[in-house]
């Protein structure tokens, strides 16, 4: 583990103080990790949306079940095309829904 032994203090204005707390906030991480990131010559990205996570499952779950078709396709030397095509619109709601939450931007009302 790292010995972390050596303290560094430095003094900002409110504007900046602000604008820091803003990106640490943003990222996920502790203000101390974000800027330990900065040092390292990293610039630590914003966290992803809470449901990231569960969207990045989903696709797994598709792909299991295009996986499956596949195999069964090469097996028995036909393919489910109706289960084929299900599991391709599914694969294409969750990528729509992941560039809806992601990618686009919010609406402010």
């Amino acid at each position: 583990m790292l010995n972390r032994n050596i303290k560094i203090t430095f003094r900002l204005n409110q504007k900046e103080c602000d604008h820091l707390k803003r990106l640490v906030k943003r990222s996920g991480l502790s203000q101390e990790a974000y800027l330990r990131q900065l040092v390292s010559g990293v610039i630590p990205r914003d966290a992803p949306p809470p449901d990231y996570f569960s969207m990045i499952n989903a696709l797994y779950a598709v792909g299991d079940t295009l996986s499956q078709i596949a195999q069964d396709a090469q097996a028995r030397g036909q393919i489910d095309a109706e289960g084929y095509l299900e599991a391709v619109h599914l694969f294409k709601r969750v990528v729509e829904d992941i560039t809806v939450a992601v990618i686009l931007p919010e609406m402010y009302c």
